[in-house]
């Protein structure tokens, strides 16, 4: 993660559980700072430092003018700011607050369609190539949704699943595609059914984690000469080469 990909411009309302606060991102080096109301209430300008740390996470420090320091560890993938500040009198603060965008960024930076489908990947892969039941914990959220009706809801049902698959099943994942928090993935399973299977697996993502899934599948058919002899599926379809 580069600096580059702080969002320079933006304007936001953080929540905290007492007061709210309006930052104004003007530049890599300084923000703008408004409280509206209450025993910190005030308008400022100050010089800050940013260290990116991955993911669109930001480390922001800062002193004011008061000489509180303040050290915001903004996610902007999730929405939140974690703030630490020690006040004139010595005081420490903790909060997190929630975050409202009232004026996006001047260049809109979301690497999480990225990592979203490298998310996927890893799950299929490690599931179902390589029938790593382990990976179920670290992959998917604890209140994991499961939209099949065939398979049992929740992260312990899909758990033992993969704990039990045949040595006979085997997934080839295809092209996949990302919005915001969702990813479709076109695939191949075999030794799920009797036959091949093509499928469209979609999941939403939350906190990093797989949080829901709904999936379609077909029996793979051959292709017909008369009709264009076009397959259901190509492993390289997701390939810039195998685009038309």
């Amino acid at each position: 993660m580069s600096i580059d990909r702080f969002p320079v411009g933006q304007e936001m309302d953080v929540s905290y559980p007492d007061f709210q606060v309006s930052l104004t991102l003007l530049s890599t080096s300084q923000l703008k700072f408004e409280i509206k109301e209450g025993p910190f209430a005030r308008t400022e300008v100050v010089d800050i430092q940013v260290v990116p740390l991955g993911n669109s996470i930001f480390a922001v420090s800062w002193q004011e003018q008061n000489g509180a320091t303040v050290t915001n560890v903004q996610d902007h993938d999730r929405g939140l700011v974690h703030s630490y500040a020690t006040l004139p009198s010595g005081q420490f603060m903790r909060l997190t607050g929630t975050v409202a965008v009232t004026r996006p960024a001047d260049v809109v930076f979301d690497d999480r369609p990225r990592r979203n489908k490298a998310l996927v990947l890893e799950a299929m892969t490690s599931l179902f190539q390589r029938h790593d039941a382990s990976a179920v914990r670290r992959l998917y959220a604890p209140d994991y949704v499961q939209h099949n009706p065939n398979i049992a809801q929740g992260r312990d049902a899909l758990e033992a699943l993969v704990a039990g698959l045949s040595n006979t099943v085997w997934y080839e994942p295809g092209l996949a595609v990302a919005q915001g928090d969702l990813v479709a993935i076109h695939g191949r399973i075999r030794g799920w059914a009797e036959a091949p299977q093509v499928v469209v697996d979609v999941f939403r993502i939350k906190g990093g984690k797989l949080a829901e899934h709904w999936d379609v599948l077909q029996n793979e058919e051959p292709s017909t000469a008369a009709l264009g002899g076009i397959a259901m599926f190509d492993p390289e379809e997701g390939t810039p080469r195998s685009r038309p």
